[in-house]
């Protein structure tokens, strides 16, 4: 039972020791879609349990995220032969004038271990930045991240820009400051606290 056995690597933040037991799977002849929803998969949405109950922390989080992304990288070149369905191309980023990344680069961590196809453009991204990008790559949603009060606004710039071009792209937001209010009141399809929230949040603007 070696995917378990991926699964608990995960969530020990067992980087080696995941990425030999997905090479050691692979050769086996496992099933990748296996080995990526019950290992790797399965094992992010137990540590964003864990995070909810208070378990885990954003450290924990990120190493786990670490652990899985290791793993994914081995199976990168075998998912794209198969026809394993992609849930959904997201493009995210930190607005304009704010360099924070810690907290979005768990979410895009957390979303690729949730299986969709992840463009990350970092931080410090404009309204232009993000739409052509979102274009390029036929994305479903545009997340955006702030930490700061004072580059909250770009995310309205955007959700603005999104309307007026009948762009029909979903957009999430997220960030220290930001608030559900905040993003009913900018317009954006959804909102989350936290990485594990705002891999539900994604799946369900697609499931709509």
């Amino acid at each position: 039972m070696s995917v378990q056995e991926i699964y608990d690597g995960v969530v020990e933040f067992d980087i080696e020791k995941v990425v030999g037991l997905v090479k050691q799977e692979v050769s086996l002849g496992t099933d990748v879609s296996e080995i990526l929803s019950q290992g790797l998969i399965g094992a992010m949405d137990e540590v964003g349990q864990r995070y909810t109950e208070g378990e885990f922390f954003v450290p924990e989080m990120l190493m786990a995220a670490k652990a899985m992304k290791a793993g994914l990288e081995v199976l990168k070149p075998l998912l794209s032969q198969g026809d394993n369905e992609k849930k959904g191309t997201i493009v995210i980023g930190t607005v304009k004038g704010d360099l924070h990344d810690i907290g979005k680069n768990l979410v895009a961590m957390m979303m690729e271990g949730a299986g969709f196809e992840v463009v990350d453009l970092g931080p410090d991204v404009d309204t232009e930045k993000f739409l052509a990008t979102a274009k390029e790559k036929n994305a479903d949603i545009i997340c955006m991240s702030a930490l700061l009060t004072t580059t909250m606004p770009a995310m309205e710039v955007t959700v603005k820009a999104i309307r007026e071009q009948g762009l029909t792209y979903k957009t999430m937001v997220g960030g220290a400051p930001v608030s559900e209010d905040f993003a009913k009141k900018i317009g954006a399809d959804g909102w989350s606290s936290d990485a594990p929230g705002a891999v539900e949040m994604a799946r369900q603007l697609l499931a709509k």
